[in-house]
């Protein structure tokens, strides 16, 4: 049985609101908010550098929850300030050539389409669009396919795990089988699954992970982190380098790191830095099983209820579907939902075409709610949901 009274009352924001918007920030704990502030009153006290130095052995406790919370090393993790430049230094680490193919899904971010857009304008590789499957997911045959196909050397396979538009779960384990056999890199972009599920590097098989600490890992704002497989280390320059990344040797002469901490740079927030091993330290003592199986069945229960009103569609897709419930109401517009809700006490968020051109599109939508739920919301909040609903407008 999961202890509901005890994460709510571990979660202040609860009592005042009905917070389904966990897929862009979630509450944090309050363990987690102590923790930040204790680290600034440090700062105030001793002084920047030397409340980082005193700090250190909390500091150092990140890393090793990182490494637990995803199966790997220490030396395998680095702490950045948010996930799109953890996602961004590892993937502008990689060198293209003419021709080169960097494999994606539908479902891909706003933000990595672009970095490949960019990339491909710049050395001439080629982004391609793996086909979805019957489910609305990745098709892993065609992932298959396109690896078979030798019109060009795949130098990428690139892939959200779980959408920020949708409530599917992509395959990414099955992806990993195809990428190590074909010996192609695999960047995994699991900004909304970390914290949510259980996300195993080893057992995916991926080569590079980003995510970020605000969504379900209930971290502070302006936390990421960065997962580079040791195998692959060597092999990969970051973009960007300082004297944190790299060891100045002599006037013509630099060494990078030997570890992933080559992708972070010297300053960094040592507060949410901190915050973010507390939010994992926590996220652990549920268990990632235990958190999935309650936000999955709270996401479940809220798609049953969303669909039994009149004019109203979900539109989530994926044989395995998570926390995130996305639906129009007919007639209505996205915004005008969100703001009904926000009236009501309910907190939800719209995404828009401009964050998903692959996608949503071709499915006929520009815009969706998004409500995201997390182990501590309750069948009563998704009632205030659906009770806070507008009439969908006829003649639409």
């Amino acid at each position: 049985m999961f202890d509901i009274e005890r994460a709510r009352a571990d979660t202040p924001g609860a009592s005042r609101v009905a917070h389904l918007n966990n897929a862009g920030a979630a509450l944090p704990p309050s363990q987690v908010t102590e923790a930040v502030i204790a680290h600034l009153r440090r700062e105030s006290e001793l002084g920047g550098y030397e409340a980082a130095s005193a700090a250190a052995d909390h500091v150092d406790r990140t890393y090793a929850a990182i490494a637990e919370l995803i199966g790997c090393e220490r030396d395998e993790v680095a702490v950045v300030e948010n996930a799109t430049r953890a996602w961004d230094m590892a993937f502008y680490a990689l060198s293209f050539k003419p021709g080169d193919r960097i494999l994606t899904c539908n479902a891909e971010y706003a933000s990595n389409v672009i970095a490949f857009l960019q990339v491909a304008a710049r050395t001439g590789a080629v982004v391609e669009v793996v086909d979805d499957d019957e489910h609305g997911q990745l098709s892993v045959a065609d992932l298959r396919r396109r690896l078979d196909d030798r019109a060009g050397e795949v130098k990428l396979i690139a892939i959200t795990h779980v959408p920020t538009h949708g409530g599917l779960v992509n395959p990414a384990e099955e992806v990993g089988v195809l990428a190590r056999a074909a010996g192609v890199p695999y960047l995994l972009d699991a900004c909304q699954s970390v914290g949510q599920l259980p996300v195993d590097v080893t057992r995916i098989g991926c080569d590079l992970l980003s995510a970020t600490g605000r969504k379900f890992l209930r971290g502070p704002r302006g936390t990421g982190f960065l997962y580079v497989r040791r195998s692959i280390l060597d092999t990969l320059e970051p973009p960007l380098l300082d004297l944190h990344a790299a060891t100045w040797t002599a006037p013509d002469r630099y060494v990078l790191r030997a570890d992933a901490r080559r992708f972070e740079n010297w300053e960094a927030n040592y507060a949410a830095k901190i915050g973010l091993g507390v939010a994992i330290d926590y996220a652990l003592t549920w268990g990632l099983d235990a958190i999935e199986q309650r936000v999955t069945g709270l996401a479940r229960a809220l798609r049953e209820r969303l669909t039994a009103v009149d004019g109203v569609t979900v539109h989530d897709q994926g044989q395995r579907r998570c926390g995130i419930v996305t639906f129009t109401v007919d007639g209505v517009p996205a915004q005008e939902v969100k703001l009904r809700l926000t009236e009501r006490g309910v907190n939800t968020h719209v995404s828009q075409t401009s964050s998903a051109q692959l996608d949503m599109p071709r499915r006929g939508l520009t815009e969706i709610v998004r409500a995201s739920v997390h182990y501590y919301n309750t069948d009563g909040e998704l009632d205030q949901l659906i009770d806070a609903l507008p009439s969908a407008r006829p003649g639409s």
